[in-house]
Order: structure tokens, then C-alpha cells, then sequence
């Protein structure tokens, strides 16, 4: 019997798109979260795509004293010496490649398909996308950091270094530390991963001038395939 895959909202910018965008959510919210974002983006007819939201799935958070909600893995704690959830995190990097499977059954190779998450889901993104046994097209990660890099380095494709990775974190951030960001972007940039790093004067989240980043860069990524 097939494993069902993650259920997910899907929204398509116009017919037969020739591109699709798997972003992955926060923790605590689902995939809804950021499906407003679509229209926000407001791209041209020229580029339609799928963006595919997955839910999470719904365990227990140790550093919410257990309470049971959409997580990608669990979380001990928020310093730099804090435990990571390896097996949470390489059970939801495993989904995402299925749904990136799902994607290439549906016509859109993994060279046109883009990891995009925020936060934890930022995280789980970036290490799906440089795992992948064939790199996506790109990575996004918002308000967010690259985990177990210290770990899983020999799992990394340093042949993929030209996959454009987009980065972006608020300096104000009061959930995942800047500096968290920063380091993570210094380290896939000494990877050889073209990195393009955008900071705002912001807390924990999406704004206006962070969209038409976002906006501006997938137009570069996926029209000049």
C-alpha cells in the first residue's frame, strides 16, 4: 500500500504552468499560511506556475512543553548549543522529496521545481534542496537557517553550487536569531551556492519589500530557464 503524501493546498497562477513552488510553512501554522502570497506576488501571464503547500505534520514540540501542532520536526531549544531533531528533520525532507516526485510525474522536471520555506520550514527547504539527488532549480529560505550543516556536510552537492539560493532575515528577528541567517549564507557561500542575501529592518516575518524580492528573483530564476 502507498504512503499517502503530506496533504497540501495548491494554487495555480494560470494553466498548464511550466514551474512549480513547494514552500513549507512555520511552525504551529499550516499550509495555508502563505497562500496569500500568491496574488501578492503578482506575476505576469509569462510565468505560470503551481505553488504547492504542504501541511505538516501534527506532533508534539518539546519547547512547547509538549503541546501537539503542525511541526517539521521537534525543537529542544533556541540557542546554538540546543539539540537538533535529525530524525524530524530527514523524515520531512524525505515528504518534500515526494512531493517534488509528484511534481516530475506531473510534467515539471526537478530543475523547475523551487524549495521555498519559512522558519522551520526555511530550514527543512534548504536541506531537502542540497540533498536532493537532483538539485531543484532553487532554494529559498526566509527567516530561517541551515540545519545540521556540521553533520551532513559529505550529504551536500557542492557540484550543485550554481542552484541560485534567494536568503532573507529580519535583523530584529526575536524567533530565529540574525545571526543565525548570516552564518548559514556564510557557509553556503563557502560552499560555492550562489547566495543572493537580502536583510530587512523587521521582526519575524514576510513584508512588502521582502515579496517584491521574492517576486523579483523568481523571475530571474525561472524565466531565464
Amino acid at each position: 500500500m502507498n504512503t499517502p503524501l503530506l496533504p497540501c493546498v495548491e494554487v495555480q497562477t494560470a494553466v498548464s504552468p511550466v514551474a512549480s513552488v513547494i514552500w513549507l510553512h512555520g511552525l504551529g501554522a499550516d499550509g495555508h499560511d502563505f497562500e496569500p502570497i500568491v496574488p501578492a506576488l503578482d506575476l505576469p501571464p509569462a510565468l505560470p506556475l503551481r505553488f504547492v503547500f504542504p501541511h505538516a505534520p501534527v506532533r508534539p514540540v518539546a519547547l512547547n512543553a509538549g503541546m501537539r501542532m503542525r511541526a517539521w520536526f521537534d525543537i529542544y531549544g533556541l540557542t546554538p548549543d540546543s539539540r537538533l531533531d535529525e530524525q524530524g528533520i530527514r523524515e520531512s525532507s524525505a515528504e518534500i522529496a515526494r512531493l517534488v516526485a509528484r511534481e516530475n510525474e506531473y510534467g515539471v522536471p526537478p530543475q523547475r521545481v523551487v524549495l521555498a520555506g519559512f522558519s522551520q520550514g526555511g530550514a527543512v527547504a534548504l536541506h531537502t534542496g542540497l540533498c536532493a539527488a537532483q538539485p531543484p532549480a532553487a532554494m529559498m529560505g526566509l527567516s530561517t537557517f541551515l540545519p545540521l550543516s556540521e553533520s551532513l556536510t559529505a550529504e551536500y552537492r557542492p557540484d550543485a553550487g550554481d542552484m541560485p539560493v534567494f536568503m532573507a532575515h529580519g535583523k530584529r528577528d526575536e524567533v530565529v536569531p540574525y545571526q543565525w541567517g548570516e552564518k548559514s549564507m556564510s557557509y553556503l557561500k563557502s560552499m560555492g551556492y550562489e547566495v543572493e542575501w537580502h536583510t530587512y529592518t523587521a521582526g519575524h516575518g514576510v513584508g512588502p519589500e521582502e515579496i517584491r524580492d521574492i517576486r523579483a528573483w523568481l523571475m530571474t530564476v525561472l524565466l531565464a530557464g
